[in-house]
């Protein structure tokens, strides 16, 4: 582990950088490299475990030297392969750093999935009383860094026929209450997804969307604040939990960046244990 600071001709949607056929099994990402932003702590964190187990060489960024090499020592301790780097989304001179950074590391890049959002995306307010700062920080983050990231990836990702994988949320498909920008947000990403798939689709690079629900530090802490949140989410889930995000939302992960998912593109995959049924 170290941190630094910076198609085939059947339509494969995982050829390989020479473009030969993927011969790995479905699901597999034994030889791939994928990179994760916001990768430190909750989803981006369980997404990253995930993968590693999967087999992936996985790219941990964080804005932080110490929790990205925290997660990437974690995914080698259970006989993975990962690399930290330290890479802040808001910057288009760090983004291009750290995708550099994945290549020089592992040779190639196969997937990016872009987790990072606003430290304060559960932070309520009402739109009376919403500082412009807090839509901005939102935008960067979320909005324009899908655009960063992808701009600088789209090389990296034509030449493996790979994935580009965003993590929206359902607010951004039913809105949320006092959680407008988040929502805005995260509905920008999913009109982002649909539009690049097609652009994409000629370059065999396949580009989706996520939207979870999970147990993440900012779910956990507002469930403390308020012990009958817990209990009202939970009604509202037919399978009766909110999901983890490593063994419910990770897997999902995987097969959107695995060659699984080959023939599927331009979609938002929700999972939420059907608290989302209708889209």
């Amino acid at each position: 582990m170290t941190v630094s600071d910076s198609g085939s001709r059947n339509g494969s949607g995982d050829a390989s950088a020479q473009g030969a056929p993927d011969t790995s099994l479905p699901g597999s990402l034994t030889g791939k490299t994928v990179l994760v932003t916001g990768a430190a702590a909750g989803v981006g964190q369980g997404i990253a475990l995930a993968l590693g187990a999967a087999g992936a060489s996985v790219v941990v960024t964080a804005r932080r030297k110490e929790a990205a090499a925290e997660v990437a020592d974690a995914i080698v301790a259970a006989g993975g392969t990962a690399a930290g780097v330290v890479c802040d989304v808001t910057s288009a001179e760090a983004v291009d750093a750290a995708l550099a950074a994945a290549v020089e590391q592992f040779g190639r890049l196969d997937a990016v999935v872009h987790n990072a959002t606003s430290r304060r995306s559960s932070e309520p307010v009402d739109l009376e009383h919403a500082p412009v700062d807090l839509w901005n920080e939102h935008a960067a983050v979320a909005s324009v860094a899908s655009y960063t990231l992808a701009r600088a990836a789209h090389p990296y990702l034509k030449a493996t026929a790979g994935s580009y994988l965003l993590l929206t949320s359902p607010a951004g498909m039913q809105g949320s209450a006092n959680l407008s920008f988040y929502a805005a947000a995260k509905g920008a990403q999913r009109g982002f997804v649909k539009s690049l798939a097609r652009e994409w689709g000629p370059d065999k690079i396949r580009v989706n969307g996520l939207a979870p629900l999970a147990v993440t530090p900012a779910l956990d802490n507002a469930m403390r604040l308020d012990p009958t949140m817990e209990p009202r989410v939970t009604a509202l889930i037919p399978m009766g939990w909110i999901g983890d995000t490593e063994t419910d939302i990770g897997p999902c992960a995987v097969f959107l960046c695995s060659a699984a998912s080959r023939y599927v593109t331009g979609q938002t995959l929700v999972v939420s244990g059907g608290r989302m049924t209708a889209l």
